[in-house]
C-alpha cells in the first residue's frame, strides 16, 4: 500500500512540475504568438504565429522538462533523446496547428453562433476597458490557442512519460 501511495505522490509531483514547466513554456509561446499575431495581419497569420511561438517555447520546454520533470534514462544517448523529444514535439506542433485550423477556419468561420458569441464577448471586453484585442476574430484566435495548448499539453505529458522517462524497476 505504501509503494502505491508513494507512486501516486511521485506522479502527482511530476504532474505539478510538468504544469509549472508547461506554464512557463505556455507564457513564452503565448507572448510570441501574440506579438506575431499583432504584426502579421493576413488570414493565416495565426498559423505562422502558432508555429513560431510553439517552436521557440519548445527549446525551453526540452531543457526544463529533462532537468526538472522527467527522470532521464541513465544509458540514454542525449542526441537520440533530443531527436525523440523533437519528433514527439513535431507531432505536438502538427496537432497544435490542426486544432488552431479547426477552431478558426472550420468552427469560427462556419458556425454563426460561435462568431456571434465571440463578437458578444469582444464587445463586453471593450466595455470594461480591455482593448488590446482588436476584433472578434483576433479574440477567436486567442481562444483557439488556449484550446490547442490544453490538448497538446495532455499529449506531451503522456508521450514523454511513456517514451522518454526512465522506467521504475519492478522490484522496488
Amino acid at each position: 500500500m505504501e509503494k502505491t501511495e508513494s507512486k501516486k505522490n511521485k506522479l502527482l509531483m511530476q504532474i505539478l512540475k510538468f504544469g509549472v514547466v508547461g506554464g512557463i513554456s505556455f507564457v513564452i509561446d503565448f507572448v510570441i504568438y501574440s506579438l506575431v499575431l499583432t504584426v502579421i495581419k493576413w488570414d493565416y497569420g495565426y498559423l505562422v504565429a502558432g508555429v513560431l511561438g510553439f517552436s521557440i517555447s519548445l527549446i525551453f520546454n526540452y531543457l526544463a522538462s529533462m532537468k526538472f520533470v522527467f527522470e532521464r534514462k541513465e544509458d540514454a544517448d542525449r542526441k537520440k533523446e533530443f531527436i525523440i523529444f523533437m519528433l514527439l514535439s513535431l507531432v505536438g506542433l502538427l496537432l497544435n496547428t490542426l486544432v488552431l485550423w479547426l477552431c478558426m477556419d472550420v468552427t469560427y468561420e462556419n458556425v454563426g453562433w460561435v462568431r456571434d458569441l465571440t463578437a458578444f464577448f469582444h464587445s463586453w471586453m471593450l466595455s470594461i476597458g480591455i482593448t488590446f484585442i482588436a476584433n472578434p476574430k483576433e479574440l477567436a484566435a486567442y481562444v483557439a490557442k488556449l484550446v490547442a495548448t490544453a490538448i497538446v499539453m495532455v499529449y506531451n505529458f503522456i508521450t514523454r512519460k511513456m517514451i522518454l522517462e526512465k522506467k521504475d524497476d519492478k522490484s522496488e
